[in-house]
């Protein structure tokens, strides 16, 4: 919860502010559009190596940045405080597909509601949280569901790169429960744990579907 409760925000509204970058019409926009979606086609083992390169206590590319600052160095993934931050944010390297998600949408707003904004003398920011914001919650909307799921399921990278720790620190429930049947030989009670989980995300999911009509705006007016 801990670990969903940082990387949710993250990787539903950076991408956004992202892809409303992208979609300007400036020269060579399909080069920065392709380079922000190629990390997530990167297989996510070779993405753990990589961040375990950038969060190295010692020789990592943060640290050597903090350090030619004149600030401390940190342990990130290998702090029992830092590890859940620092893979909250790595998350934001896949969310490639967030990007081109929310892009979609946004070549989707009419620009004559971006004119008519103009005219009033609607600044940028008004124009983005009066027009673009309340036109692309549907999508917002469906990327915030899939976050929850997606990052309560965590699995992979606190495997990889910090094996459930430090002293338990990232040891998520899907790690507990990969675990309890391969390490403990405990099937039934892995079994028994799958069905736990996903009550619990089957809820999350629920209240989040009944939230949506307080601030979900659809194109039929609902």
């Amino acid at each position: 919860m801990y670990y969903t409760l940082l990387s949710v925000p993250l990787i539903t509204c950076i991408p956004l502010l992202i892809a409303v970058l992208l979609n300007s019409k400036v020269k060579g926009i399909s080069v920065f559009r392709a380079i922000f979606y190629v990390p997530s086609i990167v297989p996510i083992v070779a993405s753990a190596a990589v961040w375990m390169y950038i969060y190295n206590p010692m020789y990592g590319l943060l640290n050597s940045i903090l350090k030619a600052l004149g600030m401390h160095s940190q342990n990130f993934i290998f702090s029992e405080t830092g590890a859940v931050p620092s893979l909250a944010v790595m998350a934001l390297w896949g969310a490639g597909n967030t990007v081109v998600i929310y892009l979609a949408g946004l070549q989707g707003v009419s620009r004559q509601l971006y004119e008519a904004a103009e005219i009033d003398g609607a600044g940028t920011l008004s124009r983005f949280m009066n027009i673009t914001v309340p036109m692309m919650t549907p999508i917002i909307f469906y990327n915030f569901v899939m976050a929850i799921i997606n990052s309560m399921q965590i699995f992979t990278q606190a495997y990889i790169m910090t094996d459930g720790g430090p002293a338990n620190a990232t040891l998520f429930y899907s790690l507990m429960v990969y675990r309890t049947a391969f390490k403990q030989s405990r099937m039934g009670y892995s079994a028994a744990m799958s069905w736990v989980f996903f009550v619990i995300i089957a809820v999350l999911t629920l209240i989040v579907f009944k939230s949506q009509k307080k601030w979900v705006v659809y194109e039929n007016g609902d």
